[in-house]
């Protein structure tokens, strides 16, 4: 019996982390191609209640959007948002990483 409420622990704990983990929207965007394009679609970006950071790479051509714990964003309304600013996002996908790692992943080694 200890043995199953060990593992029923375990689990209990494993799955509250996993619906606490980081989401962050990352899309790649066409049509960028000065700051102030980036700082368009980040002040978009910011504007919504559920964004807890903004990260846009002009370079790399990429938006990130981390959401604050607990809160849910549709790829359609970051598509939609981005379409609105005049850009097209030719692909979206969900990370578990912070905006912090992502930024990482783009600067030159």
């Amino acid at each position: 019996m200890k043995k199953l409420l060990l593992a029923l622990a375990v689990i209990a704990t494993f799955f509250s982390q996993a619906a606490l983990a980081t989401q962050t929207i990352k899309a790649n965007v066409n049509g960028m191609v000065c700051a102030f394009c980036a700082q368009g679609i980040e002040k978009k970006m910011r504007a919504l209640s559920q964004t807890k950071d903004v990260y846009v790479n002009l370079k790399q051509r990429i938006v990130a959007v981390e959401l604050k714990d607990g809160q849910s964003l549709s790829n359609d309304t970051v598509k939609d948002l981005i379409k609105d600013a005049g850009y097209e996002v030719t692909s979206i996908e969900i990370s578990s990483h912070p905006i912090e790692h992502i930024k990482a992943e783009m600067e030159p080694k």
